[in-house]
């Protein structure tokens, strides 16, 4: 007399369906000392709501033949997530990240939002999961469902892939040191901003713009270089080139 599932939340409410013979009217099914809520009833099925309960526990039916041999139905605390590898990533989603924490070894599905996907079990502290594609950039809760319930209180940010419209001052001396203002869209979750492949220091003054210190030239000649700027999400370079210019000679 197979039992499926065979766990469920500590909490009660799992909807659990037990198959065998002769069980047409059951008039009881016992998870422990607890009695189950019947809500469906064959000759070959009977199908309940769990109760409330704890540990391992024998589930039986009674009929007006009897009463059938025990099954075990495990009771599963609710999950506990501590932490995500990463809370920010591509508005379209497909970057794998791990969540850690506790009970998570019967996870069915991981939520960023409406959106869920199903994770890859590594063990009860650890599971993968391959982020869905966001409905739009911003936060969103991250739910954990496993056997023993949900579990929230973590957020995802989906990031958007930037632009950069414009900056200025366009040039500045072949050493370094020029105070770039650069304008574009989706900046605030910058990682980081480039002059000629040149990692530049920069500061988030808000969605639309950066600060940034233009860095010395490689071989501190003149000319033309790049500016771009990545976050989570992709990458984007100016559609003009920042010009650095020669030192003046006498």
């Amino acid at each position: 007399m197979p039992i499926s599932p065979n766990q469920g939340s500590t909490g009660g409410g799992t909807t659990v369906t037990i198959t065998g013979t002769n069980l047409a009217n059951a008039s009881a099914v016992h998870f422990g000392s607890k009695l189950a809520t019947i809500t469906a009833n064959t000759p070959t099925s009977v199908t309940v709501t769990s109760p409330s309960g704890t540990g391992a526990v024998p589930v039986t039916v009674t009929t007006p033949g009897g009463t059938s041999n025990p099954l075990t139905f495990f009771y599963v605390g609710a999950p506990f997530k501590s932490a995500l590898s990463a809370s920010s990533g591509p508005l379209a989603g497909g970057n794998t990240v791990t969540l850690t924490g506790t009970g998570l070894s019967t996870a069915t599905g991981v939520s960023f939002g409406a959106n869920t996907a199903t994770p890859t079990i590594v063990s009860d502290s650890v599971i993968t999961v391959a982020v869905p594609a966001g409905a739009a950039a911003g936060s969103v809760g991250v739910t954990v469902t496993t056997a023993g319930g949900s579990n929230n209180g973590l957020s995802y940010t989906y990031v958007d892939v930037p632009t950069v419209t414009a900056f200025t001052p366009t040039s500045g001396p072949a050493s370094g040191g020029t105070a770039v203002t650069i304008n574009g869209t989706n900046l605030d979750t910058t990682q980081s901003v480039t002059f000629g492949g040149i990692a530049a220091p920069f500061s988030v003054v808000n969605a639309t713009t950066l600060s940034a210190v233009s860095p010395p030239t490689a071989d501190g000649q003149p000319g033309p270089a790049d500016i771009t700027v990545t976050n989570p999400a992709g990458s984007a370079t100016a559609a003009t080139q920042f010009q650095y210019l020669a030192s003046p000679g006498i």
